[in-house]
């Protein structure tokens, strides 16, 4: 569940009509915090990212998944 904060500020960011991926990035912020501070065993920085991701997705900001032809990090 994100924090109260998170969501205020994401909120004030749709309010303003600034773009889907600066509302997620309130998420994704919340996670690099998260996952400094040792809260889970998020190990890498795209860890961290996927899952602010997806709460940003589950808080109702529109972003679009990721296209499913694109070949992962090698």
């Amino acid at each position: 569940m994100p924090e109260k904060a998170t969501l205020r500020r994401a909120r004030r960011a749709r309010r303003r009509g600034l773009a889907p991926s600066t509302q997620a990035g309130e998420f994704v912020r919340e996670e690099f915090h998260h996952v400094r501070r040792g809260k889970h065993g998020a190990s890498s920085p795209e860890q961290a990212i996927a899952i602010g991701l997806s709460k940003a997705r589950r808080a109702g900001v529109r972003i679009p998944s990721r296209p499913r032809h694109r070949r992962g990090k090698s």
